[in-house]
């Protein structure tokens, strides 16, 4: 069989599509597959495109446009989130399908990868317009999406109460009731305790085990978090209540540092529906000066890209936990790696959403539901075996921690598509 040929070089320019891509060939070419699972592993299996009239309520009609991303199906069904945000990209869905492949991987969920989004501005619609949108969205993928086919769950601007519009009109097109169809539901409707602060507390597992690898004690520490949405938020209030110092945060309006620590729990009280609080003060930074203040451990949980070339060698924390996707450039990554910085990539760091999700579809499969502590704790053991797993592989086969992650994130699925023939 031919070997993989690994690209030499990827420009920083290129976006998150691009670079996931040279990270899947490389990953494959270090576990020794040949070019077919690259091929079939490079781009989802099926995108779809849709569009979706809405009817305003001023009386207009607007079309917008949506996307479903099933990367691969080869372990089983797929499973990920849908975001409404101004932003959304065929792209960009289509990396997120295939991070949500590396995620189920790694944390062994019986699941291929998927991903959905649709092109909107959810600030500036009414409840009657998102409702009308969600329930447009599913029928229009309707045929694509179900328990044992995709499974879609909450991502940016979308949240528990999206996600029961979702699952109502999907068991209105089937004729039954069809809670598995989607997670991240509300707890009366079949969601699962512990999901809608899943992300965070896996954020805050996986942190706690690489802080007792570089040995930097969780109490005392010093450390920013950008972004101040679900995960963001969650994470500050269980980090401050564990006796950290948090000594910065952002969201979309700017950022506060104070080196002393910030009142999380009053930062909470105060901020609106859409995570914003900075607003309220004058006295704040950009987001791009909160990455390079000193703190022992930074928390990038926004949006793509904000490590780079251009400020890496600034970064001063000693870890950098990636609760957002792709945050961290190629380029940047091999820099922090080099001065020492522990990274523990998106593909691990925000894998609790996706773990509590599966638990949310065994659950209502099953007809049984588990206390919150139970989700806690088997939260927990799968992400701390896998963190431990994929730092092994980083050491065993001396690559930095993201490369070990897809190494470890492809496996079931370059196995499944063996078994069954595929190549």
């Amino acid at each position: 069989m031919s070997r993989l040929v690994v690209e030499q070089s990827v420009h920083e320019k290129e976006d998150v599509f691009a670079r996931t891509q040279h990270i899947i060939r490389t990953a494959l070419h270090k576990m020794g597959y040949d070019e077919a699972f690259y091929e079939l592993l490079k781009e989802p299996l099926r995108l779809l495109t849709v569009r979706i009239p809405v009817k305003m309520d001023n009386g207009s009609v607007q079309v917008f446009t949506g996307y479903r991303a099933q990367h691969n199906d080869a372990a089983g069904p797929t499973k990920g989130g849908v975001r409404f945000h101004p932003d959304v990209t065929e792209e960009e869905v289509k990396a997120l399908s295939m991070w949500m492949s590396m995620k189920c991987g790694i944390t062994d969920l019986p699941y291929g990868g998927g991903k959905g989004g649709i092109k909107c501005d959810p600030r500036s619609m009414s409840a009657g317009e998102l409702e009308r949108l969600s329930r447009g969205y599913v029928r229009a993928i309707s045929q694509l999406v179900g328990p044992t086919k995709d499974i879609p769950a909450p991502d940016v601007y979308t949240n528990s109460q999206v996600m029961a519009w979702m699952m109502d009109e999907y068991s209105r097109i089937r004729e039954f009731d069809s809670p598995g169809f989607i997670t991240g539901k509300p707890l009366v409707l079949g969601g699962s305790q512990g999901r809608e602060s899943s992300t965070a507390l896996g954020v805050t597992i996986v942190m706690n085990e690489a802080a007792k690898v570089v040995g930097i004690p969780i109490e005392g520490s010093r450390i920013i978090i950008q972004g101040f949405g679900n995960a963001g938020s969650f994470l500050a209030k269980f980090l401050y209540d564990a006796g950290a110092k948090v000594v910065g945060i952002s969201d979309a309006c700017g950022a506060l540092y104070d080196e002393n620590g910030l009142d999380i729990d009053s930062l909470l009280d105060r901020r609106d529906s859409f995570g914003i609080v900075t607003n309220l003060f004058e006295d704040r930074l950009t987001n791009e000066e909160l990455l390079i203040q000193p703190c022992d451990m930074l928390v990038p949980a926004a949006i793509e890209n904000q490590i780079t070339e251009a400020n890496a060698a600034q970064i001063k924390a000693k870890i950098v936990i990636e609760a957002a996707n792709g945050p961290t450039t190629m380029k940047a990554t091999e820099m922090l790696t080099e001065r020492g910085v522990l990274i523990v990539p998106d593909v691990l760091a925000s894998a609790g959403g996706v773990v509590v999700s599966y638990f949310e579809w065994v659950q209502n499969n099953q007809g049984y539901y588990w206390t919150e502590e139970e989700v806690k704790v088997k939260l927990e053991k799968i992400l701390v075996s896998a963190f431990h797993n994929i730092y092994q592989t980083s050491l065993g086969k001396n690559v930095d921690m993201r490369l070990a992650a897809y190494i470890v994130g492809l496996k079931k699925s370059a196995e499944a598509m063996k078994w069954r023939g595929w190549v």
